[in-house]
């Protein structure tokens, strides 16, 4: 056969050979556990992008974007951006105190890590109802709906408020910067991380004393998940690159894998038994959970350098990962679907 002919008979066989390509896409995509649904542009957003909380409610996503001093308020039922909110110091942590859509006590609390304070803005009107002076470094922020009480990691530890009145009503000592932390739902423990120690301390809510402290192997442990059914503490370490897994009773470490670099979110998705691990090196691992503690990745999807954070919101089967804008990429929030 001539060069001629073997160009013609390729010619030939092209469209069939672009259906089956274009098939095997499909099914990929059908087959991943993540599947992009849709963009949230989040316009003139720059820098660094932190944590984000989800209002249920109305269907809103809040991003704190830490660089760009601004909490950003999108739509995730339309899948657009709302407005930008000014006037924070570099917003890191964010909660929902939850309502509904015309409950006056609906509020978002924002923790800025360079004025140490703690903003209580109004969910409706988005003005600032309460300032509370937290601490150095303010951060991370939880809200425990049982005991109707914000918990707030800044530099030496945890503040506990009263959103109510804006009242620090407790303090939980700490030596270090605490990072992403877990309160129990069913006790009254608190899982800290401190990446500077590489420690993971436990303490007590009821009588805000530490009780105990598990040492890590790996090191810089930044974002944590909890699954309280099976007694499961699951911490994400920069160096390596790991996920590590901690029976809640004993702190002994039951098993680890290998995990996305540079992560600042992981999330537990207990129905289906996944771990979902937000990598700033352009990556978010899927981890799926055997019958015992050990993981497999079953899926990577390729994000973009520099986002590291998200929300895996269970209610809408959605894992939300923040982009920040380098280069040509915009800022903006990717939406993936879980599949099983």
């Amino acid at each position: 056969m001539t060069k001629a002919e073997r160009m013609r008979a390729f010619d030939m066989r092209l469209p069939a050979l672009m259906l089956l390509v274009g098939t095997g896409a499909a099914l990929a995509a059908q087959s991943s556990p993540l599947a992009l649904k849709s963009v949230i542009p989040l316009p003139n957003v720059e820098g660094r992008i932190d944590h984000l909380a989800f209002d249920g409610s109305r269907g809103r996503l809040y991003v704190a974007a830490l660089g760009n001093n601004s909490v950003e308020v999108t739509d995730t039922v339309n899948g657009i951006h709302v407005t930008t909110l000014p006037g924070f110091h570099e917003p890191q942590g964010i909660a929902v105190i939850p309502g509904n859509a015309i409950d006056a006590t609906n509020a978002i609390a924002v923790a800025n890590g360079s004025s140490g304070m703690l903003q209580i803005i109004d969910a409706l009107s988005y003005q600032v109802r309460r300032t509370v002076v937290i601490g150095g470094d303010s951060d991370n922020v939880r809200y425990d709906q049982v005991a109707k009480r914000l918990y707030v990691a800044h530099e030496g530890g945890l503040a506990v408020v009263d959103p109510a009145t804006g009242q620090i009503v407790q303090r939980i000592a700490i030596p270090g910067h605490p990072e992403s932390f877990q309160l129990e739902r069913e006790g009254s423990r608190v899982f800290v991380n401190l990446p500077d120690s590489a420690q993971i301390v436990v303490a007590d809510r009821k009588t805000a004393s530490v009780v105990a402290r598990w040492p890590g192997t790996p090191r810089a442990n930044y974002p944590m998940a909890l699954d309280e059914s099976t007694h499961r503490l699951f911490v994400g370490y920069r160096q390596p690159a790991t996920m590590v897994v901690y029976d809640t009773a004993t702190g002994k470490a039951m098993a680890m894998a290998p995990i996305a670099g540079d992560t600042d979110d992981l999330f537990y998705d207990s129905a289906r038994k996944r771990l979902y691990v937000i990598g700033g090196e352009g990556y978010v691992d899927v981890l799926q959970r055997n019958a015992g503690d050990g993981f497999k990745r079953v899926a990577r999807i390729a994000t973009t350098t520099g986002a590291q954070t998200g929300l895996f919101v269970p209610e809408q089967n959605r894992l939300y990962v923040a982009v920040p804008h380098r280069g040509t990429q915009l800022a903006e929030v990717r939406v993936y679907e879980t599949r099983d």
